[in-house]
């Protein structure tokens, strides 16, 4: 064999082997496993001199049609809009750092409701925080979403967290249920109590009734009807407002337009429905942001309307 045939071969075989290892390489990324899990979830947006972070907890599928009033007008407008039913509800929940205290509205749902939720913990490590450092924890109402992640088995999540609600609430759900409720709502109380009952024992309750200053730019207001001592929180910054205002919605496709679509959880219908009414009208006019623990993550917006129709605005996705 001549040299020059020689190192010809050498060099084929050489591109043959980097061939052979670039196929292998792609076959290899092509078989890795799916990851099958969501980064985690959290969201900053300063208020004024306050950092508002959106923790994620998941989320849980709905089927509104048969929760909702109006069900012709739910199934109707989530065809019309190419979305399928049910449909997963987004779970926020909004700490606020105030340079002097660690705030978390609302806590998830932990193992309450469902395998999709109960991420509020991880995310909340995630944002460079730890559930130690948590000062004051506000509860918009007492149901098992939003109460669920203050424990952890027989473990306080937030060891050293007060724990703020409406005494309405409060009394309600760690009350009898009343006479004739149904098993799944009587299941609700049990889970109030679990949840609670151990900050209780701690001391660690702070019962409030009415508006309520509870921390400097923090403030309770009553937004009844979904529960009959169900809050919203006004936090204020430098001239700077967020209403955190709960479940005065849980369908925005459908309840923005319609303010009279209710959902069979709220207590009293009617005054659910008055309540939003009056949010939706003062938030529009205002322009104060929202954060909503049931509209898509990260949940922030603003109320919009062409004199005829509300509708929601999503603050655009950005950075600090």
């Amino acid at each position: 064999m001549r040299r020059h045939e020689y190192f010809m071969l050498a060099w084929a075989g050489v591109l043959l082997g980097v061939l052979l290892l670039v196929f292998e390489s792609v076959a290899t990324f092509a078989m890795a496993p799916r990851a099958e899990a969501p980064a985690p979830a959290f969201y900053r947006q300063m208020l004024g001199a306050f950092e508002v972070t959106v923790l994620w907890d998941g989320t849980t599928a709905r089927q509104f049609d048969l929760i909702m009033s109006k069900p012709a007008v739910i199934r109707d407008t989530y065809a019309r809009d190419h979305q399928a039913l049910p449909a997963e509800m987004s779970i926020n929940t909004f700490l606020i750092n105030t340079g002097s205290k660690l705030v978390l509205v609302d806590t998830g749902g932990g193992g309450y409701v469902g395998p999709r939720a109960g991420r509020l913990l991880a995310n909340l490590r995630a944002a460079g925080y730890l559930p130690e450092q948590v000062d004051a924890i506000l509860i918009t109402h007492m149901h098992p979403d939003h109460i669920g992640g203050l424990m952890d088995g027989e473990r306080r999540v937030f060891p050293n967290a007060v724990i703020h609600f409406d005494r309405r609430d409060l009394d309600y759900w760690l009350g009898p249920a009343p006479e004739g409720t149904p098993a799944a709502r009587q299941a609700m109380f049990d889970r109030a109590r679990a949840s609670v009952g151990p900050y209780s024992a701690a001391g660690m309750l702070r019962p409030f009734l009415g508006v309520t200053e509870l921390y400097p730019g923090i403030r309770a207001l009553p937004a009844p009807g979904h529960t009959m001592g169900h809050t919203a929180y006004r936090i204020e910054s430098q001239g700077k407002v967020l209403l955190l205002w709960g479940d005065i919605v849980h369908s925005p496709e459908t309840q923005f337009s319609d303010p009279e679509i209710s959902i069979q959880f709220d207590t009293s219908p009617d005054v659910a429905i008055e309540t939003r009414k009056k949010l939706f009208a003062e938030l529009a006019r205002s322009g104060d942001l929202v954060g909503s623990a049931h509209i898509t993550f990260p949940g922030l917006g603003h109320v919009g309307t062409d004199g005829k129709v509300y509708n929601w605005v999503p603050l655009p996705y950005g950075a600090l």
